[in-house]
């Protein structure tokens, strides 16, 4: 299927682009009053993720809502320690709890894994062909997975956190265990990707959520290896990589096989542009707080970003958009990309 609006495909592929593609993580959710009113019908997002129809139906709400580039499937990063064998709920405004937990390699050895741990997930690759046919080839859809680290903070943790202490504790008393999980969760990723890929996605995006929890050392030994493998694997589309917190590791980022490199608003641009090699572009990495501001604030910032950029750049915020982000400063910020231009002197 051609699709109609590849301006953030060729942007991914390193490719000239008359202005940058814009996208917002989380733009599929409580900005939109029509994700709310999905919602609210629902026993809570557990459902919604789980019935493909209703993922594909809030996946494309962005779309037409804001006429961003590229739609995101509605989905969790949490899915994959279910498929697994480690169950999940989603407590409202609390987050996500397992009311089991990793503590021993016994633990590690019960779980699934690989393509047989990814068959689990049905829905996803329905709601992603779901999403796909409705496009219509509108614009292209970024299928997505957490990096390992992160979704063994989880599964060792049970919740989030803000130290994420067991899960690190796990890290330094249970090191061999940790990377036996480690490497059953990057198993298991590639595959669900691969089959994500399979059903449509023209782009995948690993978040390392977590990255910045850990210290430099920490993060050369159980993540980075892991996500390289994972961008290894996966040479049918392009690779995004987006490790927050990771500006201790820019460097090392800047050298997996991934075509594109997602920077949060605490990363220093000028940093990083040393450290990332010119063939790869840029994502972010507007502070999504800013979209608090004025609109006529939101507006210079979101120049003020795309100049600092200079092109190479795919226009995002350094994380999320908040729940409670002003759905006009929204359409700002999306609008202001739109309307830019690159000079062609």
């Amino acid at each position: 299927m051609t699709i109609q609006n590849d301006l953030f495909l060729r942007a991914a592929r390193g490719e000239q682009t008359e202005r940058p593609p814009v996208w917002l993580m989380r733009q599929a959710g409580r900005i939109l009053p029509q994700y709310r009113a999905i919602r609210s019908k629902l026993s809570g997002f557990v459902e919604l993720v789980t019935t493909p129809d209703l993922a594909a139906e809030v996946t494309i709400q962005p779309v037409d809502e804001l006429g961003v580039d590229a739609a995101i499937i509605f989905s969790d990063i949490l899915v994959i320690p279910e498929a697994m064998g480690l169950p999940y709920e989603l407590i409202e405004k609390k987050g996500p709890l397992f009311p089991t937990t990793i503590k021993s390699g016994a633990d590690v050895s019960k779980l699934i894994s690989g393509e047989d741990a990814a068959a689990h997930l049905p829905y996803v690759y329905d709601a992603v062909s779901l999403t796909k046919k409705a496009l219509d080839g509108r614009v292209p859809l970024i299928g997505f997975a957490g990096a390992p680290w992160t979704l063994l903070s989880y599964m060792v943790e049970g919740s989030g956190s803000k130290t994420f202490s067991k899960a690190k504790k796990f890290l330094y008393t249970e090191e061999a265990i940790a990377h036996q999980l480690l490497q059953k969760i990057t198993d298991t990723t590639i595959a669900y990707l691969k089959n994500k890929i399979k059903a449509g996605a023209d782009l995948v995006q690993v978040f390392d959520s977590w990255a910045g929890i850990l210290s430099p050392t920490q993060y050369q030994v159980f993540a980075l290896p892991y996500i390289r493998q994972i961008c290894e694997a996966i040479d049918e589309v392009p690779v995004t990589v987006f490790a927050k917190g990771a500006w201790f590791a820019m460097d090392e980022i800047g050298k997996l096989p991934c075509q594109v490199v997602g920077i949060d608003w605490n990363t220093n641009l000028a940093d990083v542009r040393k450290k990332i090699p010119g063939d790869k572009v840029l994502q972010g990495n507007l502070d999504p707080c800013q979209l608090y501001a004025s609109s006529e604030k939101v507006r210079q910032a979101t120049l003020d970003m795309i100049g600092n950029f200079n092109g190479k750049h795919i226009a995002n915020l350094g994380h999320g958009v908040y729940p409670d982000t002003p759905l006009d400063n929204v359409k700002v910020f999306v609008n202001t990309i739109k309307d830019f231009r690159y000079s062609t002197a």
